[in-house]
């Protein structure tokens, strides 16, 4: 039996994040111990280093199980990969919390394996519409989800920036290439987005004291740093 510090060296990829609070709670509901936890993943799953210790360090978040890890004890604890994960943020976490293979994906949206690899080890999508819708489908992705996973995020962002500063309606179109929304729900969401900053930097303005305009500055700021996700909120807000 190996000492946690003598598991095998990782590979590059950055690991799912981990949910040890869920782990431990799946684990005591199926009135498992730690040792129970560590034999499956020894006997079932050919992880021969796996010790109660090293479970009990993955619980207490000390240590990050890697992505085989991870899967095997989604094994063990009867659940899928995405109970015992944080929200997915990239094209691979998606995959794994939806227990598939790399592969699979691959075949399913119509791409070559080493291409598609390719673009989830570097969290760089390149897939054309068809497989775009392909690739949402098949993990299940929220249109937020989908610009994030797809790469998105950031030129919406630069354009929403632009939109809430200055005429809201010279970037309707421009957003509507990066967001596939309906063409109506998507101007009555830049025109909220852009009278709430408006209106907020107004409000800063308005508080009369000598530090008025470094108020507003800030209430500025922090609202552009927020604004893709106050983008889906006004979203949500005017699909009602």
């Amino acid at each position: 039996m190996w000492p946690v510090h003598q598991r095998p060296a990782r590979s590059n990829q950055p690991a799912p994040p981990f949910n040890a609070l869920a782990a431990r709670r799946l684990r005591a509901a199926l009135n498992m111990g730690p040792e129970h936890v560590a034999y499956g993943l020894r006997v079932s799953y050919g992880l021969p280093y796996v010790s109660p210790d090293l479970v009990l360090a993955w619980e207490r978040g000390s240590v990050a199980p890697s992505s085989p890890e991870l899967s095997a004890l989604a094994g063990v604890l009867w659940c899928s990969p995405g109970e015992i994960t944080g929200p997915p943020r990239t094209l691979r976490e998606h995959r794994i919390a939806r227990g598939l293979a790399p592969e699979d994906v691959a075949r399913t949206v119509g791409l070559e394996f080493l291409a598609y690899m390719h673009m989830e080890e570097h969290n760089a999508w390149r897939g054309n519409e068809r497989q775009s819708a392909t690739l949402a489908e098949v993990l299940d992705l929220s249109l937020p989800d989908f610009v994030t996973v797809t790469g998105r995020e950031p030129k919406l962002a630069e354009l929403l920036r632009s939109a809430v500063t200055t005429r809201w309606g010279a970037y309707v179109r421009p957003v509507a290439k990066t967001v596939p929304l309906d063409r109506r729900l998507l101007e009555d969401a830049l025109q909220t987005l852009h009278q709430d900053y408006q209106g907020q930097m107004v409000a800063s303005l308005s508080w009369g004291d000598g530090n008025a305009a470094s108020d507003s500055s800030a209430a500025g700021r922090e609202f552009l740093d927020r604004i893709v996700d106050h983008f889906w909120a006004a979203v949500q807000d005017n699909s009602g």
